[in-house]
């Protein structure tokens, strides 16, 4: 079995466990910004400390940052800031695991960025898969017991987040990767550590003095909940090293595919975990959204 396919299993299965707690952590004390700054708080260290060990360890050197490194890196953290708030916000909103379904999006989206940014060609089978992606999200957009025509509930608070939050995470993957390919020619485990300790710094700085300015109780509480905030940040940080590891092994493309098994377990989670109810319209939408991945990814 090639590396990159139990990585990105590990990297789905950690990042499903981080939502679990940060939903619990939105629903209890936390705000949906205090529950991303928790992620951020406590894998920081986590991070840095890694980073320490390997250098130590191995006898490597910091590889030099070039300005187009630090501009990829600002960019992607920031959007995955504002993404992840827009994902804890919408599990307010809607359960877990259409939340993490509406998440999943940035697959698609990802094609849609590339073709109106870089002039990445679309291919036939990929607007097919597109189209039946759209069907999807109209499946899911209506809020159980809501009342009037479909289209009416693509502007709903819910359907906003979750569609943001796929095209956050979109610019915040290409721009992760943008960074780390910066580093030059080191070895792809070293890069994907480099880069993350780098940009969760940077969120953990930049979040920490936002919330300084405008919400300060907030970080009192983010202190307050350290007992779960500690494994939001270590499943946070274990999730995040094994996406950028999966990435400079495989096609970003397959990496995405495979990771897709994430909607299977927020679906157990959603049910066994917050014992939440999942109908018949819900399974039908996640199941064709799941498919219209597939099917992109493939025709890449």
């Amino acid at each position: 079995m090639s590396l990159w396919i139990p990585v990105t299993i590990a990297a789905a299965t950690f990042q499903t466990v981080r939502f679990m707690l940060q939903k619990s952590l939105s629903s209890v004390k936390l705000s949906a910004a205090g529950a991303t700054f928790a992620r951020f708080a406590y894998s920081m260290p986590l991070a840095v400390i890694g980073l320490f060990m390997a250098l130590k360890a191995t006898g490597f050197s910091l590889p030099p940052f070039t300005g187009w490194f630090w501009l990829f890196a600002v960019i992607g953290g920031t959007a995955q800031i504002l993404a992840t708030i827009c994902v804890v916000a919408l599990f307010k909103q809607r359960n877990f695991a259409v939340g993490i379904t509406f998440k999943k999006t940035e697959v698609i989206q990802t094609a849609i960025v590339g073709f109106l940014v870089l002039g990445d060609q679309i291919s036939s089978g990929a607007l097919a898969a597109i189209f039946l992606g759209l069907l999807a999200v109209l499946l899911l957009s209506k809020s159980p017991g809501g009342e009037g025509a479909w289209w009416k509930h693509l502007t709903n608070r819910a359907s906003r987040l979750g569609l943001g939050s796929g095209v956050l995470f979109a610019f915040s993957s290409v721009s992760y990767r943008g960074a780390s390919l910066e580093l030059g020619e080191i070895d792809a485990w070293f890069r994907a550590l480099v880069t993350l300790a780098v940009v969760v710094t940077f969120q953990f700085l930049s979040m920490g003095l936002w919330l300084l300015w405008r919400d300060r109780a907030e970080l009192r509480a983010v202190w307050d909940t350290r007992r779960t905030g500690v494994f939001v940040g270590l499943t946070s940080l274990c999730g995040s090293f094994c996406w950028f590891f999966a990435f400079t092994l495989q096609n970003a493309a397959y990496v995405k595919a495979l990771g897709q098994v994430e909607l299977i377990l927020s679906l157990f989670a959603s049910i066994l975990f917050f014992r939440e109810t999942i109908t018949r319209r819900e399974i039908a939408g996640m199941t064709l959204l799941g498919a219209s991945i597939l099917a992109l990814v493939l025709t890449i």
